[in-house]
Protein backbone atom coordinates (compact mmCIF):
# COMPACT_ATOMS: atom_id res chain seq x y z
CA UNK A 1 0.00 0.00 0.00
CA UNK A 2 1.36 3.16 -1.05
CA UNK A 3 0.55 6.56 0.17
CA UNK A 4 0.69 9.53 -2.05
CA UNK A 5 3.57 12.30 -1.42
CA UNK A 6 3.40 15.96 -2.89
CA UNK A 7 7.28 17.22 -4.02
CA UNK A 8 7.57 20.62 -4.82
CA UNK A 9 10.16 22.57 -6.62
CA UNK A 10 11.26 25.63 -4.68
CA UNK A 11 13.40 28.51 -5.42
CA UNK A 12 16.30 28.74 -2.90
CA UNK A 13 14.96 32.32 -1.94
CA UNK A 14 13.28 33.30 1.65
CA UNK A 15 9.69 33.08 1.97
CA UNK A 16 9.09 29.64 -0.25
CA UNK A 17 8.33 27.30 2.98
CA UNK A 18 6.45 30.25 4.41
CA UNK A 19 4.21 31.00 1.45
CA UNK A 20 3.23 27.34 0.45
CA UNK A 21 2.32 26.47 4.17
CA UNK A 22 0.19 29.46 4.15
CA UNK A 23 -1.92 28.61 1.29
CA UNK A 24 -2.22 25.08 2.59
CA UNK A 25 -3.69 26.89 5.85
CA UNK A 26 -5.93 29.03 4.65
CA UNK A 27 -7.50 26.09 2.34
CA UNK A 28 -7.55 23.41 5.57
CA UNK A 29 -5.22 21.43 4.18
CA UNK A 30 -3.10 19.42 7.30
CA UNK A 31 0.25 18.92 7.13
CA UNK A 32 1.09 15.23 8.14
CA UNK A 33 4.66 14.98 7.46
CA UNK A 34 7.37 17.21 5.92
CA UNK A 35 11.10 17.04 4.70
CA UNK A 36 12.88 19.13 2.70
CA UNK A 37 16.62 18.57 0.61
CA UNK A 38 18.23 21.69 -0.80
CA UNK A 39 21.01 22.42 -3.27
CA UNK A 40 23.06 25.60 -4.18
CA UNK A 41 20.18 26.38 -7.12
CA UNK A 42 16.76 24.65 -5.58
CA UNK A 43 14.50 22.83 -2.99
CA UNK A 44 12.56 20.15 -3.18
CA UNK A 45 9.56 19.89 -0.20
CA UNK A 46 8.23 16.99 0.41
CA UNK A 47 5.14 16.34 1.51
CA UNK A 48 2.45 14.18 3.44
CA UNK A 49 -0.99 16.21 3.90
CA UNK A 50 -4.28 14.96 4.66
CA UNK A 51 -5.41 15.70 0.85
CA UNK A 52 -3.18 14.63 -1.64
CA UNK A 53 -5.61 15.87 -4.82
CA UNK A 54 -6.57 19.55 -2.84
CA UNK A 55 -3.25 19.99 -1.85
CA UNK A 56 -1.64 19.61 -5.30
CA UNK A 57 -4.45 21.51 -6.86
CA UNK A 58 -4.16 24.66 -4.99
CA UNK A 59 -0.20 24.68 -5.24
CA UNK A 60 -0.76 23.64 -9.05
CA UNK A 61 -2.89 27.09 -9.57
CA UNK A 62 -0.49 29.15 -7.56
CA UNK A 63 1.83 28.62 -9.51
CA UNK A 64 4.73 25.98 -8.22
CA UNK A 65 5.62 23.36 -10.03
CA UNK A 66 5.22 19.96 -8.56
CA UNK A 67 4.98 16.11 -8.68
CA UNK A 68 2.88 13.40 -7.20
CA UNK A 69 5.21 10.17 -5.91
CA UNK A 70 4.00 7.15 -4.24
CA UNK A 71 6.06 6.31 -1.16
CA UNK A 72 5.59 3.65 1.81
CA UNK A 73 4.82 4.06 5.37
CA UNK A 74 6.76 2.13 7.68
CA UNK A 75 5.99 1.16 11.32
CA UNK A 76 8.67 1.70 13.12
CA UNK A 77 9.08 0.32 16.88
CA UNK A 78 10.01 3.27 18.54
CA UNK A 79 12.67 1.94 20.75
CA UNK A 80 16.68 1.90 20.31
CA UNK A 81 17.46 -0.31 17.48
CA UNK A 82 13.86 -0.07 15.70
CA UNK A 83 14.52 1.44 12.35
CA UNK A 84 18.05 -0.64 12.47
CA UNK A 85 15.79 -3.73 12.51
CA UNK A 86 13.91 -2.40 9.39
CA UNK A 87 16.85 -0.75 7.87
CA UNK A 88 18.86 -3.97 7.73
CA UNK A 89 16.08 -6.24 6.51
CA UNK A 90 15.53 -3.73 3.67
CA UNK A 91 19.12 -3.93 3.20
CA UNK A 92 19.16 -7.93 3.16
CA UNK A 93 16.47 -7.77 0.80
CA UNK A 94 18.76 -5.58 -1.53
CA UNK A 95 15.99 -2.31 -1.73
CA UNK A 96 17.74 0.78 -2.08
CA UNK A 97 16.59 3.33 0.21
CA UNK A 98 16.45 6.58 -2.06
CA UNK A 99 15.44 8.30 0.69
CA UNK A 100 13.40 8.62 4.11
CA UNK A 101 11.73 10.83 6.58
CA UNK A 102 9.64 10.81 9.82
CA UNK A 103 5.63 11.44 10.39
CA UNK A 104 4.71 13.77 12.53
CA UNK A 105 3.77 12.19 15.95
CA UNK A 106 3.55 8.31 16.95
CA UNK A 107 0.51 5.58 17.57
CA UNK A 108 0.84 2.85 19.97
CA UNK A 109 4.42 3.29 20.68
CA UNK A 110 5.43 3.20 16.92
CA UNK A 111 7.02 5.77 15.11
CA UNK A 112 6.15 5.91 11.30
CA UNK A 113 8.62 6.75 8.61
CA UNK A 114 7.90 7.46 4.89
CA UNK A 115 10.45 5.40 2.85
CA UNK A 116 11.12 6.33 -1.12
CA UNK A 117 11.79 3.00 -3.13
CA UNK A 118 12.30 2.35 -6.94
CA UNK A 119 9.84 -0.56 -6.15
CA UNK A 120 7.36 0.52 -3.13
CA UNK A 121 4.95 -2.90 -3.73
CA UNK A 122 7.96 -5.09 -3.31
CA UNK A 123 9.09 -3.33 -0.03
CA UNK A 124 5.64 -3.47 1.02
CA UNK A 125 5.30 -7.34 0.59
CA UNK A 126 9.26 -7.76 2.01
CA UNK A 127 8.16 -5.86 4.66
CA UNK A 128 4.11 -7.89 5.35
CA UNK A 129 6.29 -11.21 5.22
CA UNK A 130 8.56 -10.00 8.21
CA UNK A 131 6.05 -9.04 10.29
CA UNK A 132 6.66 -5.46 9.56
CA UNK A 133 3.24 -3.30 9.49
CA UNK A 134 3.19 -1.09 6.35
CA UNK A 135 0.97 2.46 7.57
CA UNK A 136 -1.75 3.16 5.46
CA UNK A 137 -3.26 6.58 4.48
CA UNK A 138 -6.31 5.54 6.22
CA UNK A 139 -4.25 5.19 9.27
CA UNK A 140 -2.52 8.53 8.78
CA UNK A 141 -6.28 10.30 8.25
CA UNK A 142 -5.69 10.77 4.63
CA UNK A 143 -8.41 11.30 2.18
Amino acid sequence: MTIPQISVFLENKAGQLADITDILSKNQVNMRAINIAETADYGVLRLIVDDASKASSILLEQGFILTMTPVVGVAVPDTPGGLSKVLGLISNVGIDVEYMYSVFGQKDGQACMIFRVADAEELTTVLEKSGIDTITGENLGLH
